[in-house]
């Protein structure tokens, strides 16, 4: 089940991060593409995280 939930949490925030980023970029706004950059790179890196926990 935690395999699931980390999976999870990890569309999440990348789905989130590109929502701020596509959203800072139409408005112009570097801070929410930034923002939007970092969540991204969380979603990634828990992801990467869920793959070495299936793995062992």
């Amino acid at each position: 089940m935690s395999g699931l939930s980390d999976k999870v949490k990890s569309t999440v925030n990348k789905v989130k991060g590109e929502t701020k980023d596509q959203v800072g970029n139409a408005k112009n706004d570097p801070h929410l593409q930034a923002e939007g950059k970092v969540d991204k790179l969380k979603g990634n890196l828990q992801d990467g995280i869920s793959k070495l926990k299936n793995d062992r």
